[in-house]
């Protein structure tokens, strides 16, 4: 094909995206079309980034890092629960808190970070963000109060919230829609590495020497990943600044949640994220007692299981490209329901199995609906990919303390039928959402 017809397709693309755009804002009120921020002049076509290009390695690995400092400083306290409950005296549910209060002040902070990167652009808003929180857990690690403490993980958090949402967005613009899934799957896959790293490091380290020094060293490890990240990840193409006016954000709002798919994403979010940070908040206390009696450090050492993840992310994410999303997020959801209840048995075997098939099952469900937000998502992609986060952090929050009363109130066996009831609620959420048309067309 000579230049010249490349060129003439490019055009006719861009031209017929914007004519796409044009016939879903005829959709909305004229009070709503004169509010929002349209451009009047045609935006030139930018080529994406594709597979194998020098560009597509620079953010894949800019990404990487980045889902793995977020995942290892969020994470990071979930293998010491145990000793924090120890050394300031605290049940477990108050020690989880040391979690939610990051997870919770995170999804908080999304409602805001996702709208602040539409107006002022990607990558700024996730460098300060990694800075800040790399920042906020060495301060952390010196604090001497419980109070403190919790204070300094509700900041770490807040600042999470500017790489979590906005990650998906830069995804979800810059790379070529035919790769997307699969660059989100390599996205997540660093969550993946980070959650196991941060937990196996926080959990040998407190074991040889302390949790202070385990939370330090984590600390060092994402500041470093923070830089690298300012320094490699490409500056945005396709980022088009949107007004931040308060009218303007509800109208994009109103426009996610009247979408017949994005709202149930949402609640897949809550669902699968509740029940894996539930699972990992409490199998430590199971394992440190009787009749197992292991170590602090093997129980960090079985963080190992993430490693499934970072299989089982982009390989969903290619799946997905082939059979469609929704099929696949009912088999990872799926998946995760028979590793919770394969933990319910007693020999420690079966109950890694069971932490592998969860691990899998979630990264893979995770990485199917971050790229599913992307392309149902019409206008104010970090918004709709702020409000799924904020479900999936919630979720984390709400559901991972409300396990503790589950596990304190029935044992293992509650933690087990509680979980299994939210993973259910996600297998029927997913059945409906892959009775959806896989684009939504304007009228």
């Amino acid at each position: 094909m000579t230049s010249p017809q490349r060129a003439g397709q490019a055009r006719s693309a861009h031209d017929a995206a914007n004519d796409s755009d044009a016939a879903h804002d005829a959709l909305l009120p004229a009070a709503a079309r004169r509010t929002l921020i349209i451009p009047a002049v045609p935006r030139a076509a930018t080529p994406f980034i594709k597979r194998g290009t020098p560009q597509f390695i620079r953010v894949t690995l800019a990404l990487f890092s980045a889902g793995l400092a977020t995942f290892a400083l969020l994470y990071c306290v979930q293998p010491i629960l145990p000793i924090l409950s120890q050394d300031f005296g605290i049940s477990p549910a108050s020690s989880s808190l040391s979690l939610s209060a990051s997870t919770g002040m995170l999804a908080v902070g999304l409602m805001f970070t996702g709208p602040l990167s539409d107006a002022v652009g990607r990558k700024p808003v996730m460098v300060v963000a990694l800075l800040l929180a790399a920042a906020g857990t060495l301060v952390c690690a010196v604090m001497t109060s419980w109070d403190g403490i919790l204070l300094m993980r509700a900041l770490i958090g807040l600042a999470l919230s500017g790489v979590a949402a906005v990650a998906m967005t830069y995804l979800s613009e810059e790379i070529h829609p035919s790769v997307v899934a699969f660059s989100m799957g390599l996205y997540i896959s660093g969550n993946s590495l980070g959650g196991m790293s941060g937990r196996l490091v926080a959990g040998v380290l407190s074991d040889f020497f302390s949790w202070r020094v385990a939370v330090g060293a984590v600390g060092v490890f994402a500041l470093a990943a923070a830089l690298m990240f300012w320094r490699i990840l490409p500056p945005s193409k396709h980022f088009r600044p949107t007004s931040l006016r308060p009218r303007n954000l509800l109208i994009n709002v109103r426009l996610h949640f009247r979408d017949a798919g994005l709202p149930l994403l949402f609640v897949e979010g809550f669902v699968i994220m509740g029940s894996f940070v539930t699972l990992f908040n409490y199998i430590g206390y199971r394992l440190l007692t009787q009749p197992y009696h292991l170590s602090q450090a093997i129980v960090g050492i079985l963080s190992v299981v993430y490693l499934m993840g970072t299989y089982s992310s982009p390989k969903a994410g290619l799946l997905s490209t082939r059979y469609g999303p929704g099929p696949v997020l009912m088999g990872a959801i799926g998946m995760m329901l028979a590793g919770i209840l394969l933990t319910g048995f007693s020999p420690v075997p079966v109950i890694l199995a069971g932490m592998v098939l969860v691990t899998g099952g979630f990264f893979a469900a995770h990485s199917v609906a971050s790229a599913w937000i992307g392309r149902r998502a019409r206008r104010a992609k970090g918004q709709a990919s702020s409000l799924y986060l904020f479900c999936y952090y919630a979720g984390s929050s709400l559901a991972g303390t409300g396990g503790g009363f589950f596990w304190h109130s029935f044992g293992w066996l509650g933690v087990v039928g509680y979980i299994s009831v939210m993973l259910l609620v996600g297998l029927l959420v997913a059945r409906r959402l892959s009775a959806l048309p896989e684009k939504r067309k304007p009228a």
